[in-house]
């Protein structure tokens, strides 16, 4: 009883301590993911001395923690949001995962003389990037839509075919000639698992009728849980099924949705923290300078070589411009998932497979504080960010399922162009109106002829119906002012 009660207890302390991680996280610019890292290397052998070694057990709670990921991802993406991104997404996540393996694979067979399967397997283990730790730095830069939209469908989508590919390179069995038929049926089948089994839930949770409210969001990520399940009995990718299934859910019009889509973050979250946290746990560092040298080999050949040639490969057929293209290659953070894919050759013994994931944390590592604090320097570079200033207009929603409408919260930042427009100038559609304003800590009542400010917050009373078109107009006048739409600026 009395290990139950202190593993509890230092289980709520790292969880703590990792939420209040996420403040100092966002004013560094860093990834969270660094921090948690960190508090599971302090925790381990080097630190607080927990001995942790078991590969198996930590690699079936990695990809636990990557469904739940995965399921929070699909089910808090905004279809509207990542749709112009959609064709160029998925070649991100297929044709560029291909590229940078075989690309990888060739610049390490040669560089540090490994054998070929063994090149290709260390090609598949870091080519798959990761949504939390893109993000993380990503948001506020008011980057184009199809470039967050890519990044992110990417990160959601590129987990599944790596998985496949590890999972076949780490195998004792020879690579045959029907093996890309079978990476194919995997994938089809995964996202047909995803997108029926996510229509089924949507449609059976929209008629029932269940006695408490907190019941709908267990209830959805139960689904998205189900859909991984049943993509891998049916020797599927459940990683795509889950990660589907949560995307049609999230668009889906679920009751409840705003309780749905708080208690999946937070589950994220949850998720997040435990496995940065078990792979910190997990590494030895004594063996971590060892490797230094080939993990700065394989992040050279990777960022510098890979990245651009798998994203040229994909964006070609999109004519996507090369400022756009040299922005999504530096974009490829790595994070958790090629560590827990790392674990796989672990579990099967492959000769080599300790040093592969010490070289793996050594290079999320250094890739994460190479990349992850330059981002927001090379989108400005790129002329990316709009008007010169770090982030666009806020705009956060807040469903009222009851009345069928949402509100949104506005924030008018330095330099906007709804500065000095007049509310009635804001010609928002029918059915949306702004019900407060806050200036200076103290709201009031507007009236027509109140102007907007640099700093005020407007709370926007708007029905599902034109909840997107009101926020397409307030995004045209904060890029272009009151006569954004005979400038053509739309808000798209």
């Amino acid at each position: 009883m009395a290990e139950l009660s202190l593993g509890l207890g230092i289980g709520a302390l790292v969880v703590l301590i990792a939420v209040l991680a996420v403040r100092a996280s966002v004013r560094l610019g860093l990834p969270s993911l660094l921090l948690y890292l960190g508090i599971g290397l302090l925790l381990g052998e080097a630190g607080f001395g927990i001995l942790f070694s078991d590969a198996r057990l930590t690699q079936y709670l990695g990809i636990a923690a990557l469904v739940v990921i995965l399921a929070e991802g699909g089910l808090t993406t905004r279809w509207r949001n990542v749709r112009p991104a959609l064709g160029l997404g998925i070649a991100m996540s297929t044709v560029a995962v291909a590229v940078s393996i075989g690309v990888t694979a060739t610049g390490l067979h040669y560089l540090l003389d490994l054998e070929w399967r063994t090149a290709l397997l260390w090609g598949a283990v870091v080519s798959s990037t990761d949504a939390a730790a893109v993000f993380s730095v990503l948001r506020g830069l008011g980057v184009h839509r199809r470039i967050s939209g890519t990044l992110e469908l990417e990160s959601g989508l590129n987990d599944a075919p790596v998985y496949i590919a590890v999972v076949l390179l780490a195998s004792p069995d020879p690579i045959s000639w029907w093996t890309p038929a079978l990476v194919v049926y995997e994938l089809a089948v995964g996202a047909v698992v995803g997108i029926a089994l996510g229509w089924i839930g949507g449609q059976a949770l929209r008629r029932a009728a269940l006695p408490a409210t907190g019941l709908y969001p267990l209830a959805t990520v139960a689904v998205c849980v189900l859909a991984y399940s049943a993509g891998q009995e049916l020797h599927a990718s459940g990683l795509l099924a889950t990660y589907v299934a949560g995307l049609v859910l999230g668009n889906a019009k679920l009751p409840h949705r705003g309780d749905t889509l708080s208690f999946a973050e937070g589950l994220g979250w949850l998720a997040q923290i435990g496995l940065f946290v078990l792979l910190g746990l997990y590494a030895s560092p004594g063996r971590l300078p060892s490797v230094i040298i080939p993990a700065l080999i394989t992040g050279a050949v990777l960022v510098l070589v890979a990245r651009p040639l798998s994203v040229l490969a994909s964006a070609l057929p999109f004519r996507v411009p090369w400022r756009e293209q040299v922005f999504l290659s530096w974009s490829g953070l790595r994070g958790a998932v090629p560590i827990v894919l790392a674990l796989i050759p672990v579990t099967q013994e492959v000769p080599g497979a300790q040093q592969l994931i010490d070289v793996v944390f050594v290079l999320v590592v250094v890739l994460t504080l190479v990349q992850g604090t330059t981002l927001p320097l090379m989108a400005r570079l790129l002329g990316l960010v709009r008007r010169g200033e770090p982030q666009e207009i806020e705009v956060d929603s807040a469903p009222l399922d009851e009345l069928g409408a949402e509100l949104l919260q506005v924030r008018v930042p330095e330099g906007s162009k709804l500065h000095g427009v007049y509310l009635s100038e804001l010609r928002l559609p029918v059915g949306a109106t702004v019900s407060l304003v806050v200036r200076e800590k103290a709201g009031f009542t507007p009236q027509p002829t109140t102007r907007v400010q640099v700093g005020d917050q407007l709370l926007i009373v708007a029905t599902e119906e034109v909840r997107a078109d009101a926020e397409r107009r307030i995004r045209s006048i904060d890029r272009a002012g009151r006569y954004a739409r005979w400038k053509g600026e739309s808000g798209e």
